[in-house]
């Protein structure tokens, strides 16, 4: 192959112009005026020299520039909600073949973000999968919680964003969004309007059709819930939806649910059942071990040949006796497993399986409330918001039993032995979403107390730092994260 720019065209033409010429004139089909017109353009050409079946030249010829926006075109995106109050925005950055990111820009979602957790800064919405995309990576769908909205952006090639619709939430903070062929539900944290604090929330859920970008609400698709929703998501086959809860056990809620995750069957119209079909926890009020209550947020569904498995991440910040939680008193997180049936009844199949190596504070890692199930379904990684780490963990057979593999995969800046609350959530990063590249070679972290995205190359249960990249988001209040 010969390079060809402006700056030596002259020497190609009075070197080559005989050899052009005669294959243009044994009827050779070769693209001269694309040369000409691209050296017109002062861009570079590559010419390529080679023989046909019968050995005439053939002299084929390739836009430079073209092929260069070919190589540097996104392997991916990765996309973070700002949850800013006055104007919510999602920013966006196109992911490189290598996992790090580059700056699309940032996008307005048409409404405000809202703040549910006091002033901490830390996980406002109390939540997971505050932003999804759908599976064909088309489109993004977000939550407004200080509007009560859902927003709809449209993901063009370069990973900009275009807002294409937005529809009301029919509650009060929505938090999560669960997609699943062509239906999405969303939960709101409180069903009555009166938001007094978590304790003694109990929140809905609602439904809507979704085709080429439009949000089309199911009416008669609401229903209650005993408690304040921290997540929600659909099983594999799209029969069930599960809820998980943060405030199951509360000493303070009237329907007195100690539930951590509930279900509901769909049915063929997108319907859900008119009452939850399943419920379930790892561990209840005035336990004799005085282990504090689930506090569920993030979860997974995944299938496996021996059922329907869902893989529940445990803060544990309500105390066993069902009070609120305080810095002070907070233990090692955990997740739980469990299995979900065709029914929508929900068994538990491992419990309590703690990041590290006991209950205690110190001895394992505080706050586990998000998780990421690698695509292979084998492993999957779970950050401990206030310590700012990553534990992974591993499936070992058929039945949905897992093991930790290391209580930190990863880390940044976290507490340490600091329980008193305003030094604490001052001195650490506060690891909260995360999320995974569609092909499993690479985790991004939210840093929700320092704005900033952590990249990660992913090798089987292991975590190696790529990059940390900051400056262009909130320091505190985000939440939600996407990458594919």
């Amino acid at each position: 192959m010969k390079l060809l720019s402006k700056s030596n065209a002259k020497l190609f033409s009075v070197c080559s112009l005989p050899i052009l010429l005669a294959v243009a004139a044994c009827g050779d089909s070769t693209n001269l005026g694309l040369i000409e017109e691209n050296l017109s353009a002062g861009n570079d050409v590559a010419i390529n020299l080679s023989t046909d079946e019968n050995g005439n030249l053939v002299i084929g010829a390739n836009d430079i520039a073209s092929d260069l926006d070919d190589a540097d075109a996104a392997a991916g995106g990765v996309f973070v909600m700002s949850n800013i109050l006055d104007e919510n925005t999602i920013v966006a950055y196109s992911r490189a073949a290598d996992g790090s990111l580059s700056l699309a820009g940032e996008f307005s979602t048409g409404g405000q973000g809202g703040d549910f957790d006091g002033a901490e800064g830390l996980d406002p919405l109390i939540s997971a999968y505050a932003i999804i995309n759908t599976p064909d990576n088309e489109y993004l769908l977000a939550v407004n919680a200080g509007s009560d909205t859902i927003s709809v952006m449209q993901v063009n090639d370069d990973m900009t964003l275009e807002l294409v619709d937005t529809e009301s939430s029919f509650g009060t903070g929505p938090n999560s969004l669960a997609y699943n062929n062509g239906l999405v539900y969303v939960t709101n944290i409180d069903a009555d309007g009166e938001f007094g604090g978590e304790p003694d929330q109990e929140g809905s859920i609602y439904g809507y059709t979704f085709a080429d970008g439009d949000l089309t609400p199911l009416t008669g698709s609401r229903r209650q819930l005993n408690n304040r929703p921290a997540a929600v998501r659909f099983s594999p086959d799209g029969g069930t939806l599960l809820v998980t809860s943060i405030n199951s056990g509360s000493n303070q809620l009237a329907s007195n649910d100690q539930d951590s995750i509930v279900s509901f069957t769909i049915d063929d119209n997108g319907f859900p059942s008119e009452n939850i079909t399943g419920g379930a926890t790892s561990t209840l009020q005035g336990n004799a071990e005085n282990r504090n209550l689930p506090s569920a947020i993030g979860f997974e569904v995944t299938e496996r040949s021996n059922g329907t498995f869902a893989i529940v991440t445990e803060a544990r910040e309500f105390t066993a006796a069902g009070d609120p939680p305080n810095f002070p008193g907070l233990q090692s997180g955990s997740i739980s497993v469990y299995q979900v049936n065709d029914d929508g009844s929900i068994a538990g199949s491992q419990l309590d399986l703690i990041a590290g190596q006991s209950p205690i504070r110190g001895e394992g890692q505080i706050t586990t409330c998000w998780i990421v199930l690698s695509p292979d379904g084998e492993y999957f990684f779970v950050s401990n918001a206030i310590d700012a780490t990553i534990s992974s963990f591993r499936f070992t057979d058929a039945s949905g039993n897992v093991e930790l593999i290391q209580e930190v995969a990863a880390s940044g800046v976290g507490p340490g032995t600091i329980t008193d609350p305003a030094i604490g959530f001052g001195a650490t990063d506060g690891w909260i979403d995360l999320d995974m590249s569609d092909d499993g070679q690479f985790l991004y972290q939210l840093f929700g107390l320092s704005g900033a995205v952590g990249v990660y190359a992913v090798d089987g249960g292991n975590l190696t730092l790529v990059e940390v990249v900051s400056g262009n988001l909130p320091e505190e209040n985000t939440q939600g994260i996407v990458s594919f």
